[in-house]
């Protein structure tokens, strides 16, 4: 069965105004930041079934809609797909493993620590590996940076030389202790100097945002309070830097430490909301808490592009169990049939189709979305050149 599926704009301070209003042909008269559109049935923001059903209460009245793998391995929809606009800069953080999460979460809700508390780290049981896709030019921090990448980059920045040796004669481990466990009016003494050189430069529009120094002025501009600076600005510089190309996707899996910067993506996720932060956020920060989570070893980025699996269709293809993102393009006038193995949320970017199943017709155009149910089988005809990301659970 198919149905329409209408998502939640969650408002967040550093989204854009235009982008995802004029993807939903939405109006946005009071210029209020869209940050992310989101598609699933979280419980906190759960999207409406033909415009009238919370999604999480369509499958507590029929579970079976999910599919039987989805229902023995999840018992629920374990997936979110997102849009984000990024304009301004998000924290950087890590997601813990499944594994952690019960244990963590458990231990929280045991200290009577209440949900919506601001210092409570673990709001759910459950991991949280992510894939983006680039909907434009991307910008993200991704990873430790190699150990011959990262000490160039240490030697070649004067005011980091001090952190070269630690690294050397430590670890990752040592030197994100050392600027994560740093006194406050320490970490303003070793960063004040460098922030003097490169805000100028910043201004005048003479750093290119390949280099970290950019992201690195961008963030003491947006983050930094009187006489305090935002220790977060050392990782700008000590994870890797990562420009994507619309199309392009990268996965984050547990312990790998990101930020994303600037630019436009989909985003698909585990059904959860655990994130551990270490910098470029008001928010709450439990460094020993982080440090227990962070994967302390190089990481060299692996863009991921889809990869056909019809003629219209290219999936990303990551580890995670709980999701899988696939592309569906059509030239005007363009059909084809799609076939569910479970719960699978298609969400149009471009175009104006016509989705039919049985006695059902569903017109679609540019930022709708739809429901599909497990062992669907579905018409999709393009009046207009379309685009598709389609959502669903890996069943193979």
């Amino acid at each position: 069965m198919i149905y329409t599926l209408a998502g939640k704009v969650q408002h967040y301070q550093w989204g854009g105004s235009s982008f995802i209003p004029q993807l939903l042909q939405q109006q946005n008269a009071a210029q209020q930041p869209c940050a992310e559109y989101w598609l699933g049935a979280h419980v906190n923001a759960p999207s409406l079934v033909n415009n009238t059903t919370p999604l999480t209460v369509f499958f507590e009245q029929d579970a079976a809609a999910l599919g039987q793998k989805v229902m023995n391995d999840f018992k629920r929809l374990p997936y979110l797909l997102k849009v984000l606009d990024v304009k301004d800069m998000l924290s950087i953080q890590v997601h813990p493993s499944k594994e952690n999460a019960v244990k963590a979460f458990a231990a929280e809700n045991e200290k009577g620590v209440p949900l919506n508390a601001p210092h409570r780290n673990y709001k759910d049981d459950n991991h949280k590996p992510e894939l983006m896709a680039a909907l434009s030019e991307f910008y993200l921090l991704h990873g430790f940076r190699p150990a011959r990448k990262l000490i160039a980059l240490l030697q070649a920045i004067p005011e980091l030389n001090f952190l070269e040796p630690v690294f050397v004669q430590g670890s990752y481990k040592k030197l994100y202790e050392t600027v994560m466990l740093m006194d406050t009016a320490m970490v303003t003494e070793k960063l004040q100097p460098l922030l003097d050189r490169i805000i100028p430069l910043y201004y005048a529009g003479k750093l290119e945002k390949t280099h970290p120094d950019f992201w690195a002025a961008r963030a003491a501009i947006t983050y930094n309070e009187a006489g305090k600076t935002d220790r977060g600005i050392f990782s700008v510089y000590l994870l890797n830097l990562v420009r994507l190309q619309p199309g392009e996707g990268i996965f984050q899996d547990a312990g790998i430490l990101h930020a994303y910067l600037e630019g436009q993506n989909i985003e698909i996720m585990a059904n959860s909301d655990n994130v551990l932060r270490g910098g470029l956020t008001p928010k709450h920060i439990d460094v020993p808490e982080l440090m227990q989570h962070v994967s302390f070893t190089a990481t060299e980025p692996v863009v991921v592009n889809a990869k056909p699996v019809t003629a219209n269709e290219k999936v990303y293809k990551t580890p995670a169990p709980d999701f899988e993102l696939s592309t569906i393009k059509l030239a005007t006038g363009q059909s084809t049939t799609i076939s569910t193995g479970s719960a699978t949320i298609l969400l149009a970017t471009e175009g104006n189709l016509v989705v039919t199943e049985a006695g059902t017709i569903l017109t679609i155009s540019a930022g709708q979305a739809f429901l599909a149910t497990a062992d669907s089988q579905f018409l999709i005809h393009a009046n207009a050149s379309a685009v598709l990301y389609r959502a669903a659970v890996p069943v193979a």
